[in-house]
């Protein structure tokens, strides 16, 4: 059926203005994704002693690790910005951030989970590769018997479990 062939409120030409700039919807959806690989063979060419886990953030977002880790709170309350692509899909689906987060990686593509000391190392490599980075939160211990991600951006908290 031809009436489903595209839906949605844009087209590829239009223009997105976001945080005072203009970007063409086509450019935003098109753009390559920058891969991690130059990072992960320098993270993997050391010891790996202090990582305790990397996780690639598609196909489930900010609540994939969840499948993976037990009796935790991931606490994430110092994410990057989301690019100005994800602030396009809310408002041309009216998503909440709350679904957003748990479907869309919102721009942060790989959490590296581990000590402070060797998350500083992480951090310095990906800087020297021009890759933005920062730790987002931390993980504590809980009593509970399901797992939690908390969210907090803007001011607003969520989770998922």
């Amino acid at each position: 059926d031809q009436d489903l062939v595209y839906s949605g409120t844009y087209e590829m030409t239009d223009i997105f203005n976001a945080a005072g700039n203009e970007y063409q919807i086509g450019a935003l959806l098109l753009s390559p994704t920058r891969t991690f690989l130059p990072l992960l063979h320098q993270i993997f060419s050391q010891t790996t002693d202090d990582i305790h886990g990397i996780i690639h953030c598609t196909g489930g977002a900010q609540s994939k690790v969840l499948k993976f880790v037990e009796n935790v709170k991931i606490i994430k309350d110092n994410l990057l910005p989301p690019p100005p692509v994800f602030e396009l899909i809310a408002q041309s689906s009216g998503a909440s951030p709350e679904e957003m987060y748990k479907v869309f990686n919102m721009g942060t593509r790989l959490e590296i989970y581990g000590t402070s000391d060797k998350l500083s190392e992480i951090a310095d490599i990906a800087t020297a590769l021009h890759i933005p980075n920062q730790i987002i939160g931390r993980v504590e211990s809980s009593t509970q018997i399901k797992s939690i991600v908390e969210i907090t951006v803007n001011g607003h908290t969520w989770q998922y479990d």
